[in-house]
């Protein structure tokens, strides 16, 4: 009995063994593994086929990425939702392990604010430190986020960066017309406007829209209307939305820079990124395109790589942001993507310089001296006095919900006559359907009943 027992104990013991031993095993194995979560068409992918030589070259270790990007199909689960809280939930509630994230600025934000996001470590051994290629502007824009005891630089590798504004077809808008945000509400232009589906942009531009006497007079700044989120200007934002509405042909989240590339709407609340895609694009079949940043003032926006609470690999996270800011991987990203990477390098100025430009532009606050007038795409990198009337959106907090409310009753009747007409249709015919059937189905239950009986008489 005693030996059972001893025998027992012996297969506990090993069977616990077995299991510490598959947790080692797993974890060195997670090691030597790079979890990236990221926007879609928003890498060189190349760049991710290159990192695990070059990092190999700096550390000896392997790694090998497992690369995912934003799914498009949790935007449809989630319509009230953007892409940024989707991710914020997969980290903030279903813990999960990815090294890397590139969220926008306000979610960063909130991810420090909530210690939801782990520092970059800095002991990168013999490489140089290419963080240190970020603009001084970016980075002093994004510490604005820092939280007590958290500084977002430490946390944060500023990635992309850009404006939101008007992409609009020179055939059928004037550049007059869309240098203010009044064109959005113009009778003109019903069902032929693009809105990017995110709240924070559209409650941004109405906001703007709403007070832009207010604005031009000085009472209010464009920083202090867009992060305004008391219930006065939430219900101001709705009433805008709402009258905005019959212009709107979609509420898109990546399909704007097709349909205008395409010629089948006439302007487009969008990213400068997208917008100096959908324009190339669009040259290379005729159409000619337009980006501009109303004269009201709008939204500057930035996206960073940061490592999430639950990540397991800090190490390589760590020299994957490093990676990124080399000047050479900088270029190759900004090629494949259309927006403008956060590094500001001589090499990067020396190379964005485009003659073919007819006006000059002032990047200094960018680039730093040298950079007061130089030919440069105003769309990648905008002049000095369209960035002074521009501001970055913060994360709306505790009124976050009360926005999202506002928003989903804004979409919810986005339904044109027409579509509430072709619903109705589809009911009816549907509803006429199964009454037929059933209809049906009771007659040739008669018929059958009538015939057995007439076959007993006989």
């Amino acid at each position: 009995m005693k030996m059972k027992k001893f025998i027992s104990i012996l297969s506990v013991l090993a069977l616990l063994m077995g299991l510490f031993t598959s947790c080692e095993r797993s974890d060195e194995e997670r090691s030597k593994i790079l979890k990236i979560y990221n926007w879609g068409d928003y890498i060189d992918e190349d760049v991710l086929t290159d990192f695990p030589k070059w990092y190999k070259e700096q550390t000896g270790e392997e790694v090998r990425i497992i690369y995912q990007v934003f799914d498009i199909k949790d935007l449809i689960d989630n319509p009230v939702f953007d892409i940024n809280e989707i991710m914020l939930t997969k980290i903030e509630r279903g813990h999960e392990d990815f090294d890397l994230i590139c969220p926008s600025e306000y979610i960063l934000e909130r991810m420090l604010r909530k210690n939801l996001l782990l520092p970059i470590d800095r002991n990168f051994g013999k490489t140089p430190d290419y963080i240190n290629n970020v603009s001084p502007y970016i980075q002093a824009e994004l510490n604005k986020l820092s939280q007590p005891g958290r500084k977002t630089t430490d946390y944060v590798v500023p990635y992309m960066w850009g404006t939101a504004g008007l992409l609009y077809n020179k055939a059928d808008v004037s550049r007059d017309e869309v240098m203010s945000w009044k064109c959005l509400w113009d009778p003109r232009f019903r069902n032929k406007i693009l809105m990017k589906d995110s709240y924070r942009d559209a409650y941004g531009t109405a906001i703007i829209y709403a007070h832009a006497r207010e604005l031009a007079d000085g009472t209010f700044t464009v920083e202090q209307l867009m992060n305004d989120s008391s219930p006065e200007m939430i219900a101001i934002a709705e009433e805008y939305l709402k009258k905005m509405k019959p212009n709107i042909a979609g509420w898109e989240a990546d399909f704007g820079k097709e349909m205008m590339t395409k010629g089948k709407a006439w302007l487009n609340f969008t990213w400068s990124g997208d917008a100096v895609w959908a324009m190339e694009e669009a040259s290379a079949v005729g159409v000619d395109l337009g980006y501009e940043v109303p004269l009201e003032g709008s939204n500057i926006w930035y996206d960073g790589w940061a490592i999430p609470k639950y990540a397991r690999n800090v190490k390589a996270a760590s020299y994957f942001m490093d990676y990124l800011c080399r000047p050479d991987i900088v270029s190759r990203n900004m090629e494949v993507t259309g927006y403008v990477s956060t590094v500001a390098t001589p090499e990067i100025l020396a190379e964005k310089i485009d003659t073919t430009q007819t006006e000059f532009s002032d990047v200094s606050y960018f680039f730093g001296p040298g950079a007061e007038r130089v030919q440069i795409d105003p769309a990648q990198y905008p002049d000095r006095k369209v960035v002074e009337r521009c501001a970055m959106i913060r994360d709306f907090g505790n009124e976050t919900e009360v926005v999202l409310e506002m928003w989903s009753r804004v979409k919810g009747d986005n339904l044109n006559s027409w579509i509430v007409i072709l619903i109705f249709a589809v009911f009816g015919l549907l509803f006429v359907w199964v009454v037929y059937k059933r209809i049906n189905r009771y007659q040739q239950k008669r018929r059958h009943r009538r015939r057995r009986s007439w076959y007993k008489k006989k």
